[in-house]
C-alpha cells in the first residue's frame, strides 16, 4: 500500500513544479491573464490548454480501463449537468481568483515561499471550506428531520 502513497507524492510534486515553472504561483501573472481589457498576458492560456490536452487523453484512457495504472479503482464524477450550484460556485471561484490571483493549487504551492498573501489566502480558503461543511451539515439535519 506504500506505492499509491509514493505515486500521489510524486504526482503532487510534478503538479507543484509545473505550477512554479508556468508562473501560476505568481498572482501578478494570473491577474495579468485575467485583465483582458488592459495589459492582457495570454501565456497562462497556453498552460491551461496544455493541461486540458493532457487531462483529456488521460481521462479517456482511464475511462476505458476503470482502474489506475497501479490497479486501484478510478472514480470519475458522475454528474454531467450544469446547474445553479455549478454556475454560482464558478462565479465565486472566479471572483476569488481575480481578487487574489491565487486558486487552491498554486496557493498551497506558494505556502512554501513564505509569502504572507499565500498564507492569508490559504487560511481564508480553509475557513471557507469549513463554513461550507457546516452549512451542508445544517441543511442535511433540517431536511432529514
Amino acid at each position: 500500500m506504500m506505492l499509491p502513497l509514493l505515486a500521489s507524492l510524486f504526482s503532487g510534486l510534478v503538479f507543484g513544479l509545473g505550477l512554479l515553472l508556468s508562473g501560476m504561483t505568481n498572482p501578478a501573472k494570473v491577474i495579468g491573464f485575467l485583465d483582458v481589457a488592459g495589459a492582457w498576458d495570454p501565456s497562462l492560456a497556453f498552460v491551461m490548454l496544455g493541461a486540458i490536452a493532457v487531462a483529456f487523453f488521460a481521462f479517456r484512457f482511464v475511462g476505458t480501463r476503470g482502474k489506475s495504472v497501479l490497479g486501484l479503482p478510478v472514480v470519475l464524477p458522475g454528474k454531467h449537468t450544469i446547474d445553479a450550484r455549478l454556475i454560482l460556485g464558478s462565479i465565486v471561484f472566479g471572483i476569488g481568483w481575480g481578487l487574489a490571483g491565487y486558486c487552491p493549487g498554486p496557493a498551497i504551492v506558494s505556502l512554501g515561499s513564505g509569502y504572507k498573501e499565500a498564507v492569508l489566502f490559504s487560511a481564508a480558503m480553509v475557513a471557507g471550506m469549513a463554513v461550507y461543511e457546516l452549512v451542508q451539515r445544517f441543511f442535511a439535519r433540517h431536511h432529514a428531520g
